[in-house]
């Protein structure tokens, strides 16, 4: 049984855009590929028309995939976020009191992370770290590669 995904509103929509282009445009493709194959007479052994049925095979599992994130699915309502504790969906600015750098951090559910955007899963370790804190609060983050951080949170916005 696969757990609740946490997404945004944002998050939602990307999610539905995705499903409606690879159930329909990418289906097309894949449809159209294997009928190239086949044309080209015997399928046994046709490697085209194998890489085109394993195509086939990797997008219908996406889609499988993603249906399921889409069904169990819980948006976050940004009416219940405030400027007050860190939730998913806040948009969290901290103060690394090692190197004295200040970082920015949404955080969201872990389908939507990308840490390349300063989009946090909140279940990555800083994420779990920051959830439920107020402002000002210090945080002691034990990073995944063994050193230790220290995060002041110096404010707390709404995503």
């Amino acid at each position: 049984m696969q757990k609740d995904v946490l997404l945004t509103p944002e998050g939602l929509e990307n999610l539905k855009k995705e499903i409606e282009t690879l159930s329909t445009e990418k289906r097309r493709e894949v449809a159209e590929r294997i009928k190239e194959a086949r044309d080209f007479g015997d399928i046994s052994e046709n490697s085209e028309y194998d890489d085109a049925k394993n195509e086939q095979a990797m997008l219908e599992a996406r889609i499988a995939t993603l249906e399921d994130k889409l069904r169990s699915a819980s948006v976050i309502d940004a009416s219940e976020l405030d400027n007050e504790v860190v939730r998913v969906g806040s948009l969290v600015n901290v103060k690394d009191e090692g190197s004295g750098k200040s970082l920015k951090y949404t955080i969201v559910g872990s389908t939507e992370a990308d840490p390349s955007e300063n989009r946090l899963s909140n279940e990555s370790p800083v994420g779990k770290a920051l959830l439920g804190r107020k402002n000002g609060d210090s945080v002691k983050v034990q990073l995944p590669n063994g050193k230790a951080r220290k995060l002041k949170i110096t404010k707390i916005e709404v995503a």
